[in-house]
Protein backbone atom coordinates (compact mmCIF):
# COMPACT_ATOMS: atom_id res chain seq x y z
CA UNK A 1 0.00 0.00 0.00
CA UNK A 2 1.40 2.95 -1.15
CA UNK A 3 1.98 5.76 2.25
CA UNK A 4 -0.45 8.56 2.21
CA UNK A 5 0.87 11.74 2.82
CA UNK A 6 -1.78 14.16 2.31
CA UNK A 7 -2.24 17.14 4.19
CA UNK A 8 -5.89 16.12 3.53
CA UNK A 9 -5.55 12.87 5.56
CA UNK A 10 -3.38 14.44 8.04
CA UNK A 11 -6.23 16.63 9.14
CA UNK A 12 -8.65 14.70 9.05
CA UNK A 13 -6.66 12.07 11.18
CA UNK A 14 -5.61 15.36 13.81
CA UNK A 15 -9.54 16.89 13.80
CA UNK A 16 -10.47 13.11 14.98
CA UNK A 17 -7.87 13.67 17.45
CA UNK A 18 -8.89 17.18 19.03
CA UNK A 19 -12.45 15.62 18.79
CA UNK A 20 -12.00 12.79 21.02
CA UNK A 21 -9.94 15.50 23.24
CA UNK A 22 -12.67 17.84 23.43
CA UNK A 23 -15.03 14.95 24.51
CA UNK A 24 -12.55 14.02 26.99
CA UNK A 25 -12.15 17.40 28.18
CA UNK A 26 -15.88 18.34 28.62
CA UNK A 27 -16.75 15.20 30.91
CA UNK A 28 -13.21 15.96 32.85
CA UNK A 29 -14.82 19.79 33.02
CA UNK A 30 -18.43 18.79 34.10
CA UNK A 31 -17.00 16.55 37.21
CA UNK A 32 -14.84 19.68 38.23
CA UNK A 33 -17.28 21.96 37.81
CA UNK A 34 -19.52 19.74 39.98
CA UNK A 35 -16.84 19.12 42.45
CA UNK A 36 -16.49 23.00 42.79
CA UNK A 37 -20.28 23.95 43.03
CA UNK A 38 -20.60 21.18 46.03
CA UNK A 39 -17.83 22.49 48.01
CA UNK A 40 -18.09 24.04 50.91
CA UNK A 41 -15.00 26.33 50.58
CA UNK A 42 -15.14 27.11 47.19
CA UNK A 43 -14.09 30.74 46.22
CA UNK A 44 -13.82 33.41 43.74
CA UNK A 45 -9.92 33.88 43.48
CA UNK A 46 -8.80 38.10 42.70
CA UNK A 47 -5.87 38.45 41.10
CA UNK A 48 -3.71 39.79 44.05
CA UNK A 49 -0.22 37.71 44.06
CA UNK A 50 1.85 37.61 47.35
CA UNK A 51 5.25 36.22 47.82
CA UNK A 52 7.27 35.26 51.18
CA UNK A 53 10.57 37.17 48.86
CA UNK A 54 8.97 39.59 47.88
CA UNK A 55 6.50 42.57 48.18
CA UNK A 56 2.65 42.26 47.31
CA UNK A 57 2.20 41.94 43.82
CA UNK A 58 -0.09 44.92 42.16
CA UNK A 59 -3.64 42.84 40.99
CA UNK A 60 -2.54 43.59 37.57
CA UNK A 61 -0.66 40.85 35.75
CA UNK A 62 1.41 42.59 33.64
CA UNK A 63 2.94 40.17 30.47
CA UNK A 64 4.32 40.43 26.93
CA UNK A 65 1.38 37.73 25.72
CA UNK A 66 0.44 34.23 26.98
CA UNK A 67 1.88 31.55 25.10
CA UNK A 68 1.34 27.98 24.95
CA UNK A 69 3.53 25.57 24.28
CA UNK A 70 4.21 21.17 23.57
CA UNK A 71 7.04 19.63 22.58
CA UNK A 72 10.17 18.14 23.55
CA UNK A 73 13.49 18.58 25.54
CA UNK A 74 14.29 21.87 24.26
CA UNK A 75 10.68 22.75 25.76
CA UNK A 76 11.32 20.72 29.03
CA UNK A 77 14.92 20.56 30.12
CA UNK A 78 16.40 21.00 33.67
CA UNK A 79 17.27 24.39 35.27
CA UNK A 80 16.37 26.21 31.65
CA UNK A 81 15.13 25.87 28.14
CA UNK A 82 13.45 27.83 25.63
CA UNK A 83 10.24 28.66 27.31
CA UNK A 84 11.96 29.19 30.78
CA UNK A 85 14.01 32.08 28.87
CA UNK A 86 11.10 33.19 27.11
CA UNK A 87 9.12 33.95 30.62
CA UNK A 88 12.57 35.11 32.14
CA UNK A 89 14.10 37.41 29.76
CA UNK A 90 11.80 38.38 27.55
CA UNK A 91 8.24 38.88 30.01
CA UNK A 92 5.79 35.76 28.28
CA UNK A 93 3.40 33.56 30.51
CA UNK A 94 4.28 29.99 28.97
CA UNK A 95 1.41 26.99 29.87
CA UNK A 96 3.15 24.12 28.92
CA UNK A 97 2.92 20.65 28.27
CA UNK A 98 5.84 19.76 26.50
CA UNK A 99 7.82 16.20 27.67
CA UNK A 100 11.72 15.58 27.31
CA UNK A 101 12.27 12.60 25.28
CA UNK A 102 8.76 12.57 23.27
CA UNK A 103 8.72 12.14 19.85
CA UNK A 104 6.71 13.99 17.28
CA UNK A 105 4.56 10.92 16.15
CA UNK A 106 3.74 10.33 19.87
CA UNK A 107 3.17 13.44 20.47
CA UNK A 108 0.64 13.88 17.40
CA UNK A 109 -1.08 10.02 17.84
CA UNK A 110 -0.75 9.36 21.31
CA UNK A 111 -3.28 11.64 22.77
CA UNK A 112 -1.09 13.05 25.77
CA UNK A 113 0.03 16.10 24.19
CA UNK A 114 -3.39 16.94 22.70
CA UNK A 115 -5.18 16.88 26.00
CA UNK A 116 -1.87 18.64 27.53
CA UNK A 117 -3.00 21.67 24.68
CA UNK A 118 -6.10 21.56 25.46
CA UNK A 119 -5.95 21.90 29.58
CA UNK A 120 -3.38 24.98 28.55
CA UNK A 121 -5.44 26.77 25.72
CA UNK A 122 -8.36 26.90 28.97
CA UNK A 123 -6.32 27.88 31.68
CA UNK A 124 -5.50 30.89 29.11
CA UNK A 125 -8.74 31.32 28.26
CA UNK A 126 -9.94 31.46 32.08
CA UNK A 127 -8.29 34.33 32.05
CA UNK A 128 -10.35 36.28 29.27
CA UNK A 129 -7.46 36.42 26.42
CA UNK A 130 -6.39 34.04 24.01
CA UNK A 131 -2.28 33.06 23.52
CA UNK A 132 -0.59 35.14 21.40
CA UNK A 133 0.96 31.86 19.32
CA UNK A 134 1.27 27.87 20.15
CA UNK A 135 4.97 26.76 20.06
CA UNK A 136 5.56 23.15 18.85
CA UNK A 137 9.01 21.57 18.98
CA UNK A 138 9.23 17.64 17.59
CA UNK A 139 11.30 15.48 15.28
CA UNK A 140 14.51 15.38 17.11
CA UNK A 141 13.73 12.01 18.84
CA UNK A 142 12.14 10.70 16.47
CA UNK A 143 15.62 10.70 14.57
CA UNK A 144 18.41 10.74 17.31
CA UNK A 145 18.60 7.49 20.08
CA UNK A 146 18.71 4.14 19.73
CA UNK A 147 18.15 2.91 16.48
CA UNK A 148 19.93 6.54 15.32
CA UNK A 149 22.58 3.90 13.72
CA UNK A 150 20.17 2.78 11.68
CA UNK A 151 19.93 5.62 9.35
CA UNK A 152 23.71 5.38 8.51
CA UNK A 153 25.49 2.92 6.15
CA UNK A 154 28.13 1.62 6.90
CA UNK A 155 31.25 3.47 6.54
CA UNK A 156 33.03 0.89 4.76
CA UNK A 157 30.46 -0.44 2.44
CA UNK A 158 31.32 1.43 -0.47
CA UNK A 159 28.03 3.18 -0.30
CA UNK A 160 28.69 6.22 2.79
CA UNK A 161 26.61 8.39 4.19
CA UNK A 162 23.09 8.89 5.13
CA UNK A 163 21.02 5.81 4.39
CA UNK A 164 18.53 7.90 1.52
CA UNK A 165 15.24 5.65 1.85
CA UNK A 166 15.47 5.17 5.15
CA UNK A 167 15.84 9.04 5.79
CA UNK A 168 13.31 10.17 3.16
CA UNK A 169 10.60 7.60 4.79
CA UNK A 170 11.70 9.09 8.07
CA UNK A 171 11.29 12.98 7.32
CA UNK A 172 9.42 13.42 4.28
CA UNK A 173 7.03 10.87 5.22
CA UNK A 174 6.87 9.54 8.83
CA UNK A 175 7.71 13.11 10.67
CA UNK A 176 5.88 14.99 7.70
CA UNK A 177 2.76 13.28 8.55
CA UNK A 178 2.81 13.91 12.36
CA UNK A 179 3.50 17.22 12.27
CA UNK A 180 0.55 17.88 9.87
CA UNK A 181 -1.58 15.17 11.94
CA UNK A 182 -0.54 17.47 14.93
CA UNK A 183 -1.22 20.87 13.67
CA UNK A 184 -4.43 20.01 12.56
CA UNK A 185 -5.17 18.79 16.29
CA UNK A 186 -3.86 21.87 17.35
CA UNK A 187 -5.85 24.07 15.19
CA UNK A 188 -9.25 22.25 15.99
CA UNK A 189 -9.04 23.22 19.58
CA UNK A 190 -7.55 26.54 19.30
CA UNK A 191 -10.81 27.15 16.95
CA UNK A 192 -13.27 25.63 19.90
CA UNK A 193 -11.65 26.93 23.20
CA UNK A 194 -10.72 30.49 21.82
CA UNK A 195 -12.59 31.23 18.63
CA UNK A 196 -10.09 31.45 16.35
CA UNK A 197 -6.83 30.55 14.52
CA UNK A 198 -3.79 30.89 16.31
CA UNK A 199 -0.49 31.48 15.48
CA UNK A 200 1.85 28.14 15.54
CA UNK A 201 5.61 28.45 15.50
CA UNK A 202 8.06 25.39 14.64
CA UNK A 203 11.95 25.36 14.77
CA UNK A 204 14.19 22.65 12.84
CA UNK A 205 16.70 22.49 15.74
CA UNK A 206 20.50 24.13 14.99
CA UNK A 207 23.34 21.23 13.44
CA UNK A 208 24.82 19.37 16.39
CA UNK A 209 28.30 17.77 17.89
CA UNK A 210 27.85 14.44 17.89
CA UNK A 211 30.74 13.85 20.55
CA UNK A 212 29.60 11.23 22.90
CA UNK A 213 28.63 13.90 25.75
CA UNK A 214 25.42 13.32 27.43
CA UNK A 215 22.92 15.24 30.12
CA UNK A 216 26.08 15.82 32.70
CA UNK A 217 27.94 13.85 30.62
CA UNK A 218 26.08 10.69 30.18
CA UNK A 219 26.79 10.03 33.74
CA UNK A 220 25.00 7.16 35.64
CA UNK A 221 21.24 6.60 34.03
CA UNK A 222 21.19 10.31 32.91
CA UNK A 223 20.14 10.51 29.24
CA UNK A 224 22.94 10.32 26.06
CA UNK A 225 24.77 10.24 24.14
CA UNK A 226 22.11 9.95 21.14
CA UNK A 227 24.73 10.21 17.99
CA UNK A 228 28.16 9.02 18.68
CA UNK A 229 26.96 5.42 19.61
CA UNK A 230 25.17 5.11 16.15
CA UNK A 231 28.52 6.23 14.09
CA UNK A 232 30.32 3.87 16.14
CA UNK A 233 28.60 1.94 15.09
CA UNK A 234 28.69 2.01 11.26
CA UNK A 235 32.44 2.87 12.11
CA UNK A 236 32.74 6.73 11.68
CA UNK A 237 35.68 8.00 13.47
CA UNK A 238 36.14 11.42 12.48
CA UNK A 239 34.28 14.05 14.67
CA UNK A 240 34.59 17.21 11.68
CA UNK A 241 32.93 14.81 8.96
CA UNK A 242 30.52 13.13 11.28
CA UNK A 243 29.43 17.04 12.52
CA UNK A 244 29.05 17.92 8.38
CA UNK A 245 26.46 14.32 8.36
CA UNK A 246 24.69 15.90 10.90
CA UNK A 247 24.55 19.26 8.51
CA UNK A 248 22.70 17.53 6.01
CA UNK A 249 20.11 15.31 8.01
CA UNK A 250 19.12 18.71 9.87
CA UNK A 251 18.78 20.46 6.17
CA UNK A 252 16.45 17.80 4.64
CA UNK A 253 14.62 18.05 8.64
CA UNK A 254 14.97 21.63 8.06
CA UNK A 255 13.07 21.52 4.21
CA UNK A 256 10.50 19.23 5.10
CA UNK A 257 9.38 22.24 7.71
CA UNK A 258 9.70 24.76 5.03
CA UNK A 259 6.72 23.18 3.30
CA UNK A 260 4.41 22.87 6.54
CA UNK A 261 3.48 27.19 5.94
CA UNK A 262 1.72 26.07 2.64
CA UNK A 263 -0.71 23.66 4.28
CA UNK A 264 -1.22 25.68 7.32
CA UNK A 265 -0.92 29.40 6.23
CA UNK A 266 -0.83 30.16 10.26
CA UNK A 267 2.68 28.11 10.44
CA UNK A 268 5.70 29.93 10.75
CA UNK A 269 8.72 28.41 10.50
CA UNK A 270 11.75 29.13 12.33
CA UNK A 271 15.58 28.69 10.98
CA UNK A 272 17.39 28.21 13.82
CA UNK A 273 20.66 27.17 11.87
CA UNK A 274 23.39 29.01 12.53
CA UNK A 275 22.23 30.09 15.50
CA UNK A 276 25.03 27.90 17.77
CA UNK A 277 28.68 27.23 16.88
CA UNK A 278 30.35 24.06 16.07
CA UNK A 279 33.78 25.46 16.35
CA UNK A 280 35.82 22.63 17.47
CA UNK A 281 39.09 24.73 18.05
CA UNK A 282 39.46 25.25 21.98
CA UNK A 283 36.07 23.43 22.29
CA UNK A 284 34.29 26.96 21.48
CA UNK A 285 31.17 25.15 20.56
CA UNK A 286 31.08 23.68 24.22
CA UNK A 287 29.84 27.21 25.56
CA UNK A 288 26.37 26.99 23.54
CA UNK A 289 26.31 22.85 23.25
CA UNK A 290 25.63 21.50 27.09
CA UNK A 291 25.30 18.13 25.08
CA UNK A 292 24.76 16.65 21.78
CA UNK A 293 21.59 17.79 21.08
CA UNK A 294 21.09 20.24 23.88
CA UNK A 295 21.83 24.19 24.13
CA UNK A 296 23.65 25.28 27.49
CA UNK A 297 22.16 28.08 28.98
CA UNK A 298 23.71 30.49 27.06
CA UNK A 299 22.90 28.74 24.27
CA UNK A 300 18.77 28.34 24.78
CA UNK A 301 19.23 32.15 25.59
CA UNK A 302 19.93 32.74 21.88
CA UNK A 303 17.59 30.72 20.34
CA UNK A 304 14.90 32.12 22.71
CA UNK A 305 15.78 35.38 21.41
CA UNK A 306 14.74 34.17 17.78
CA UNK A 307 11.86 32.90 19.00
CA UNK A 308 11.41 36.51 20.58
CA UNK A 309 11.71 38.05 17.44
CA UNK A 310 9.44 36.07 15.54
CA UNK A 311 6.88 36.79 18.40
CA UNK A 312 7.59 40.52 17.95
CA UNK A 313 5.83 40.30 14.89
CA UNK A 314 2.31 39.09 15.50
Amino acid sequence: MPFDNSTATATAIGMQIAQKTLDKRKVALAKRAAVIAAHPRKMRVEMQITSAVAPPVASTLHTIGYLVAGGDSWFDYPFHDVLTLLHDEHGYNVESTAHAGESIEHMAYAGGQSDGIQRCLETVAARGVAPLAVLLSGGGDDMAGKEFGMLLNNATSGSSGWNEEIIDGLIEQRISLAYKTFIAAINQLCATTVGKTIPIIVHGYDYPVPDGRGVLGGWWILPGPWLKPGFDEKLYTALPANIGLMQRIIDKFNAMLTTLPAAFPNVHYLDLRGTLSTVLTGDAYKQVWGNELHPTEDGFSLVAAKFSAVLDTF
